[in-house]
């Protein structure tokens, strides 16, 4: 398949299931639209894509990403605008970091219009699924897996990148509470942190159950060697307003998510002419910051989150309460400015938005 050109072959389901859709009671992640992309890289070479109806997939108990782990994911927004029409927030942004991922992990680069076309036809397809309510819009996950019949550890040589999509509600529907967790480690310089590796959330399922376990929400991981200096959220790179500064843990080390919307989100603050620091940050200095009052908001950020507010975070037997978020207005200035972008209500002065 040429890298600037792409032909996809498309066959429609006989009957649309979105009759069966309650949209006033959507959960995330638990819904899937009509239709699916589908497209394989064999011999050297990605072959010619397809949409197809949404089912499910077969595979041999020997393929490889069941036993090695060589599997990568996206999460990408689209938007219903104020004339009907689907608005995809930033999906280049979400290719070039899915290349990212694919390098690090010996798998293929996924072409741009394989991505970018792929998409937006298959968006388009099934843009009635797009919800229409405030806070709700289109998930869209595209991923690639290793699929080689093959045990043995060597990178595989055939992989599949499919595109599937989820109508969507809030994926917190209240602020959420953080537990700060510095026994078990997400990441260290020199591995994997900064990729969307399947194996990433795989490894922190057992330390997120057990704070679950204890009434926390979500782990805020610190680093692997000292312990103290904060990373990210389970789903979310987080943010600090103390005093008048925002301070986000900088991405230099490989270790963090280079998030989507953690971009947008210092795009916004510093045109607005507020400090954005990004920069090691210490959980030890969160907490100065909090015993002395001038820790004023803290959230998380994310496709799936959005704009999540943190209104308490737990380190050992501290907790640290946050002011009502009522009260708030730099999460709650940035929640109703990326709203107002990515659902069409306001002018994308950044060219972040892209019409399917």
């Amino acid at each position: 398949m040429s890298v600037s050109t792409v032909d996809i072959n498309i066959k429609k389901v006989e009957k649309s299931r979105l009759d069966q859709v309650d949209f006033a009671n959507i959960q995330f992640g638990k819904i899937y639209s009509d239709h699916m992309l589908v497209a394989y890289y064999e011999d050297g070479q990605w072959l010619q894509p397809e949409i197809m109806p949404f089912h499910e997939l077969s595979f041999s108990p020997a393929t490889t990403f069941f036993h090695y782990g060589q599997a990568i994911f996206e999460g990408v927004k689209a938007y219903k605008g104020p004339n009907g029409e689907p608005l995809i927030f930033r999906p280049r942004d979400n290719w070039k970091r899915m290349n990212k991922s694919a390098i690090r992990m010996a798998m293929p680069e996924v072409p741009e219009q394989l991505f970018m076309e792929g998409m937006k036809t298959l968006i388009d397809l099934d843009k009635n699924w797009i919800p229409t309510g405030e806070d709700t819009s289109l998930y869209i996950r595209p991923f690639m897996i290793a699929v080689d019949e093959f045990i043995g550890v060597k990178p595989a040589e055939k992989f599949m990148f499919i595109i599937i999509t989820s109508p969507a509600g809030p994926y917190y529907n209240k602020p959420v509470s953080i537990y700060v967790q510095d026994q078990y480690v997400r990441a260290f310089p020199g591995g994997i942190g900064f990729t969307k590796a399947a194996g990433n959330y795989g490894m922190s399922m057992y330390p997120t159950q057990e704070i679950k376990k204890m009434g926390y929400d979500q782990i805020l991981w610190t680093d692997g060697f000292d312990h103290k200096y904060v990373q990210e959220i389970g789903t979310m790179n987080v943010f600090f307003v103390i005093g008048d500064t925002v301070i986000t843990p900088d991405i230099k080390q490989d270790t963090i998510l280079a998030g989507v919307t953690r971009d947008s989100v210092i795009s916004l603050l510093r045109e607005k002419g507020m400090k954005v620091e990004e920069r090691p940050l210490s959980i030890d200095e969160i907490a100065e910051a909090h015993k002395n009052g001038q820790l004023k908001e803290a959230f998380g950020t994310g496709t799936a989150a959005s704009i999540a507010p943190i209104y308490a975070l737990t380190y050992h037997d501290t907790k640290m309460e946050l002011p009502p978020v009522e009260q708030w207005e730099t999460a709650n200035w940035l929640k109703k400015e990326l709203a107002d972008i990515r659902y069409g209500r306001k002018t994308d002065n950044h060219g972040w938005v892209v019409k399917a």
